[in-house]
């Protein structure tokens, strides 16, 4: 380029220097607005120690040329995109996916952007001194920014750690306990009677089962399945209820006549009888001391075996027939229900009941008290009313009241667990286990063609008996054993010990 080539273009460049050199190559001097050149007032002195190189590396096409990239790569690490919203938007979660699609989705980040990314806290715009934040830091910022938590999904602690995300660590839910759904016994029991209002079936504390057949009362033995005829009360009686003593050496025996017999059970002789009803007795309920009846003709009868008189006391308060009756476990109050649809309790110091309790709509023959909690009652209705309600005997308010379905014919609160059974009739004849107080179904069984209106718990609490108008005995396994087992000892369960049938 001579000199005259050199001055048009307003440059001075040195000799051996070409414009085309000059263009070749950027400057951090900023060329001014409108102007198409650079104006150097000192070409060689203003220019940095790199720049003379590259030009005169330009100029001596023989040396090798040092590659210099126009890339600029950014560390993702210190990009920190999510103080711009980008990866605040959750991807939707697949049908089942749950907290594993998010876990997938922090694995995936950790991967891409590395396990620093967007964890360290710069709240403060500045940092000591007043100086701009570092070049590491976004200067551009849309939203505040906020150190997570111990808790928050993008704790870099999440992986294989404490996610707090529900379900991701948690441990999975215990799955239902199974319920066998058929007998693994049926007993035949000719002349079992298909009558609501009656209790024929009872299981004694040594192991054996009695049975109302007629005018009859048979004993089963469970550890030998030995069957032993008790009584036979005649052409001109029969049997309406049967109950052993909580110690299970005595029954008791309530007739169509309605007189009560006590029978020493491992004698099979009769000890006591007594009267005092005008009909039927149709259910029995033993305390400690006192057994207590109840009949057709409305009354319930306190016996006492200590004293020669019939009974102690008469409790007057149902205005139809007496079905259900069950003292509570601490003897201090007893439960009545009858066919006028009421629910009654009393206490050992009055001869008026202490609550009358009214909701139910039908008969109330299913009575239970929980082994679990003081002052627990529940009670099941009839045809008409269908529900199980519990009642808390203490302040005599309604706790809870389900809908099962069907008649309710028997409830039986479990000593193992916090479970309860109930047998059914009209219109599904069903038996099922619930889960209280959710009253979450356990299991539904069914087997009885006719109504379920006899039920009875093993001395273990592992296994019920049930029977019906179908004249058949069937016996379930529904319930597991105690968790905390007690010490080895001659309890009498599962073994009739020290009692022998004759």
């Amino acid at each position: 380029m001579d000199t005259s080539q050199r001055r048009k273009s307003g440059i001075n460049l040195p000799a051996s220097m070409s414009e085309t050199s000059l263009r070749l190559n950027n400057f951090s001097s900023s060329p001014k607005r409108g102007s198409s050149s650079f104006n150097l007032s000192s070409p060689l002195k203003s220019m940095s120690p790199r720049t003379i190189s590259n030009l005169s590396s330009s100029s001596s096409p023989s040396k090798s040329v040092a590659a210099c990239s126009d890339r600029f790569i950014p560390c993702r690490s210190s990009s920190r995109l999510h103080t711009f919203g980008l990866i605040e938007k959750a991807s939707p979660v697949k049908e089942g996916g749950g907290g594993g699609s998010e876990a997938y989705t922090r694995l995936l980040r950790s991967e891409l952007f590395g396990t620093d990314f967007g964890f360290s806290d710069f709240s403060a715009g500045k940092v000591k001194g007043g100086s701009p934040m570092s070049t590491s830091r976004n200067m551009l910022r849309f939203k505040t920014e906020h150190s997570p938590g111990p808790n928050s999904p993008y704790s870099p602690s999440i992986l294989g750690q404490d996610s707090g995300l529900p379900g991701e660590v948690s441990t999975p839910p215990k799955p239902p306990r199974k319920v066998p759904k058929t007998p693994h016994k049926v007993l035949d029991a000719p002349s079992l009677q298909d009558d609501f209002y009656l209790n024929l079936v009872d299981w004694s504390s040594q192991n054996v089962l009695a049975v109302g057949l007629g005018t009859c009362v048979y004993l089963w033995s469970a550890s030998n399945s030995k069957v032993t005829r008790l009584c036979d009360l005649g052409p001109n009686d029969g049997v309406c209820s049967v109950q052993w003593t909580r110690e299970g050496s005595y029954i008791s025996i309530g007739t169509n006549l309605g007189q009560v017999q006590v029978w020493d059970g491992t004698q099979c002789k009769r000890v006591r009888t007594m009267g005092g009803h005008q009909t039927r007795t149709g259910v029995l309920a033993w305390s400690s001391r006192i057994l207590s009846s109840g009949s057709r003709d409305r009354n319930i009868l306190q016996h006492d075996l200590r004293v020669p008189s019939d009974f102690i006391s008469k409790l007057v308060g149902h205005k139809s027939e007496v079905c259900g009756l069950k003292w509570s476990h601490d003897d201090r109050e007893l439960a009545s229900g009858g066919n006028d649809n009421q629910l009654l309790v009393w206490n050992q110091r009055s001869q008026q009941p202490i609550l009358k309790l009214t909701e139910h709509t039908a008969a109330v023959k299913a009575i239970t008290w929980s082994p679990h909690q003081s002052g627990l009652l529940a009670s099941g209705g009839g045809t008409a009313d269908r529900c199980i309600r519990f009642w808390n005997t203490t302040s005599g308010n309604q706790i809870n009241s389900v809908d099962t379905g069907s008649q309710v014919c028997n409830l039986a609160w479990s000593k193992n667990v916090n479970e309860l059974v109930s047998t059914h009739g009209y219109s599904q004849n069903q038996i099922m286990v619930w889960k209280y107080p959710s009253m979450a179904k356990v299991a539904t069984l069914t087997g009885h063609s006719l109504r379920v209106l006899y039920l009875a718990m093993s001395p273990d609490g592992q296994t019920i008996v049930t029977g019906a108008g179908d004249e058949t005995l069937r016996f379930w396994n529904v319930f597991p054993s105690v968790k905390t087992p007690a010490p080895v000892k001659d309890t009498g369960l599962w073994s009739l010990g020290r009692t022998q049938i004759r």
